[in-house]
């Protein structure tokens, strides 16, 4: 194979994607804050064949570019199909272009297939932008992957909910048995302060796996409002769990000595 030098690939556009070095290209990715990299050259080194990191790598470059990126994204899925990064990299380059045609491969994909999922995770930065009905379907799904990359839309356009709104889209991911699934829904909830989420949390505090119950005592932590810390005072003096119980008194303790 050819040995390149860095300065000499800067303005190179290879023929052939094959002969990528791949340590070379490693190298001008690494260079690029001092020389920008142009989404052609983006496009041209791109191939299947790379590692998937060094893809992958070279999709987040070309999303980035934005209204500049796009036009490449579209020829290159047009030469190479749907493939995983660079549905990634649609996602990324935040067009409405972009997300209109996303949302077109959904209603092309069945909620059980991978490319369902990658396409839902690649909308993610437009959750308020996205059909209600797409967030639903998400957060119904039973897969865990699936009810985490809902709860991403959800974060997105939970300003757009008020609390007892929210609550209600969360109520089946509140109930998941996966505590990671739960713990992303407590983290949506407790940038909000309403006297409802103070109540759902506390109601966690109580009745959640332990990973679960630490999550919403943070939570309520966080919030810091009387509603929250009148929650914290309830909890410190009924839970019969002495671990519980002290989770409570530290998050209101620390509270006080802010």
């Amino acid at each position: 194979m050819k040995s390149w030098s860095v300065s000499s690939l800067l303005n190179w556009v290879p023929a052939d994607p094959s002969m990528n070095d791949e340590a070379v290209l490693w190298e001008r990715l690494a260079r690029s804050r001092r020389a920008p990299l142009e989404p052609a050259w983006l496009g041209e080194v791109y191939s299947p064949s790379l590692s998937v990191d060094l893809r992958r790598a070279l999709c987040e470059k070309l999303g980035m570019q934005a209204e500049r990126g796009w036009p490449v994204i579209q020829d290159l899925l047009a030469s190479h199909g749907v493939l995983p990064d660079l549905v990634m990299a649609a996602g990324l380059c935040h067009q409405s272009e972009a997300r209109d045609w996303l949302l077109a491969q959904l209603e092309q994909t069945s909620d059980d297939e991978d490319a369902n999922l990658m396409v839902v995770q690649a909308l993610a930065c437009w959750g308020a932008e996205v059909p209600e009905s797409v967030v639903v379907n998400c957060l119904h799904h039973p897969g865990q992957l699936h009810r985490l990359a809902g709860l991403q839309l959800l974060s997105f356009r939970s300003h757009c909910l008020d609390d007892g709104e929210l609550l209600q889209f969360c109520q089946e991911v509140l109930n998941d048995f996966r505590d990671p699934v739960v713990v992303a829904a407590i983290r949506v909830l407790q940038r909000r302060d309403g006297v409802l989420i103070s109540e759902k949390l506390a109601e966690l505090c109580g009745n959640g796996s332990l990973p679960v119950a630490e999550a919403a005592f943070r939570a309520l932590g966080c919030i810091a409002t009387p509603s929250s810390q009148r929650c914290l005072l309830e909890l410190s003096q009924k839970l019969n769990d002495d671990v519980r119980r002290k989770m409570a008194s530290t998050q209101l303790s620390q509270q006080f000595r802010q």
